[in-house]
């Protein structure tokens, strides 16, 4: 067991090292949850049991994948605690209305409807390429998938959006 002085000094790096990858964190956890408050209480609750299972984390480097995993078993352990009110697309597009506030806020107000459209298995590999930034490789590892069937969610995933936007899939190439 390691001495105060080093413990201390490791304690601060883990600290640090969580701090910094908590606004993608809740960014993540408000992909899932669609709700702030709930994103907020996902991702504290990740925190505290990264503190305590800190000693777990053997390469740095994993430590986002690894925070990932804890706030998506965490999201679903909030289903098993509390049965939470669902919104309407319309009602959640509405009440974020202000946040949207850009030159094309309709169309983003379309794209973000869109994505709450796409199931679960669809929307989550998307949401962590495009907004987290993961490789294929790196997607398939989080959420247990070969990587043929990543690409193959994500081929979905954009062909369902381009559809639910309006746009016209039919000179796109098959599966």
């Amino acid at each position: 067991m390691k001495g105060p002085i080093g413990g201390n000094r490791e304690r601060a790096r883990f600290q640090a090292l969580c701090q910094s990858l908590r606004p993608d964190l809740l960014r993540f956890a408000f992909w899932l949850s669609r709700d702030r408050d709930l994103a907020e209480d996902v991702v504290q609750e990740t925190m505290l049991r990264a503190w305590k299972a800190q000693d777990s984390l053997l390469d740095e480097g994993a430590a986002k994948p690894w925070l990932l995993t804890i706030i998506r078993r965490e999201y679903a352990r909030s289903f098993e605690r509390k049965r939470f009110v669902t919104l309407d697309i319309e009602e959640l597009i509405a009440k974020e209305e202000p946040m949207l506030a850009a030159a094309d806020e309709q169309d983003l107000a379309e794209m973000r409807a869109a994505i709450f459209k796409l199931p679960d298995e669809y929307r989550e590999p998307l949401v962590l390429q495009v907004l987290m930034g993961y490789s294929t490789a790196e997607i398939a590892v989080e959420l247990d998938l070969s990587n043929a069937a990543v690409l193959t969610r994500l081929f979905r995933a954009r062909k369902r959006l381009r559809l639910l936007c309006g746009e016209d899939t039919g000179l796109d190439p098959e599966e």
